[in-house]
């Protein structure tokens, strides 16, 4: 893979499990707010889609209730939550193997800006050239327009970039702009989901990234294994 070529990762589910840390802040903040959280499965399934999509279904369409839960889930996250959780095995070893080949790195994630940069110093310094979050005012996160401000500033085409993620936001986000799509198979959203989105390939395992990276290098994002 020569320089010229960007894998755009996404960060909960395909870099870390931070289920405990983010399932652990929204049961709290709820508790904040009196009102009891979903049983932990479905807290799982909140995982990576902006809270503005995923509390209503609890909180109704009371915004104020909804801006205190987000609120407090922040508190708990930034003091503790941040930290707990877990880099997927193999993950450390496929990222200092595509750096070795001179490919670019970057974030794309729908997690606010200071908490993923926070995150990816701790876990990840030096590996990623930049990371592309919505900040903490903004109530939607747009992997869309990430991954099209990601091939702006790095003044690539489409067809030498790589989205990997493991919902279909990730997967929807790279195929608005033309990105082969490779979805992470061992993160919170199921084979199904990310085949209903278009996903170019799954990743069964990190150690399948390399592989696949170097199939979609070259072919069209239409045309790549399935």
């Amino acid at each position: 893979m020569s320089t010229r070529k960007l894998v755009l990762f996404d960060l909960d589910g395909t870099l870390i499990d931070s289920e405990t840390g983010i399932t652990a802040s929204i049961a709290w903040a709820f508790e904040q707010i009196g009102v009891a959280a979903p049983p932990r499965d479905v807290l799982r399934g909140w995982i990576g889609p902006p809270f503005w999509h995923t509390f209503p279904g609890v909180l109704g369409d009371d915004e104020a209730r909804i801006e205190a839960a987000i609120g407090h889930y922040r508190v708990r996250f930034d003091e503790i939550g941040w930290s707990e959780h877990a880099i997927y095995p193999g993950i450390p070893s496929v990222l200092a193997s595509l750096a070795g080949t001179g490919a670019r790195l970057a974030i794309v994630t729908g997690k606010v800006l200071p908490q993923a940069c926070r995150i990816v110093e701790h876990s990840f310094a030096g590996l990623f050239e930049r990371v592309y979050a919505p900040d903490a005012k903004h109530r939607d996160g747009s992997k869309a327009a990430m991954v099209a401000q990601a091939l702006a500033d790095f003044a690539l085409d489409a067809s030498d970039a790589v989205m990997v993620g493991d919902r279909h936001f990730d997967i929807a986000g790279a195929r608005a702009n033309g990105v082969h799509a490779l979805g992470a198979g061992w993160g919170f959203g199921s084979r199904e989901e990310l085949i209903d989105a278009g996903a170019d390939a799954i990743a069964d395992e990190p150690a399948d990234i390399a592989r696949l990276l170097g199939v979609f290098m070259h072919e069209t994002p239409d045309s790549a294994a399935a």
